[in-house]
């Protein structure tokens, strides 16, 4: 992976941006989570400063990652489209003040740095953006789902066989 080292402070004190296409197989924690490691993620982030004074970064994730179906278990292609505000504190204690003034839940606040890996925060938004429970649609191939609900045998049908010996 690119090593983007930025410092998150002077980045969006100078209304910075920065944009790149990074393959998913670069992305190791990500690629955990997928059913393989195709694909490609697109960032930007932008620096800019929050009417009350604090550092903030826009941080936009898109692509398609391969993911397993939890009904059928087939990989399929799910596609990414996220956005998110970072809002930035010198430490713990400012983060949780700036989260306490600004009381916005569609704002995240972290801690900035003086070198923070800039593809460490672009897959984060990426990882986050992933579903709870990947699933098709409509699954293209239910036949094994389906077989398996229909031999599904009830509990009380070995009760009746033992009553009615």
């Amino acid at each position: 992976m690119n090593a983007l080292v930025i410092d998150t402070f002077e980045f969006c004190r100078t209304n910075s941006s920065q944009q790149g296409v990074t393959p998913v197989a670069e992305l190791t924690r990500l690629t955990k989570d997928c059913a393989d490691a195709s694909g490609t993620i697109t960032w930007k982030a932008v620096g800019s400063t929050h009417k009350l004074g604090f550092p903030q970064m826009t941080l936009s994730v898109s692509g398609s990652v391969q993911l397993v179906c939890q009904r059928c278990l087939q990989p399929y292609a799910h596609h990414l489209d996220s956005s998110t505000v970072l809002m930035l504190g010198k430490d713990d204690e400012q983060a949780d003040e700036i989260e306490e003034t600004i009381d916005d839940e569609s704002i995240d606040v972290i801690v900035g740095s003086r070198s923070m890996e800039l593809m460490y925060l672009v897959e984060d938004e990426a990882l986050l953006a992933l579903p709870q429970s990947p699933r098709h649609d409509v699954c293209p191939d239910s036949s094994l789902l389906d077989k398996a609900k229909s031999e599904k045998l009830s509990p009380f049908d070995a009760l009746k066989s033992l009553k009615s010996e």
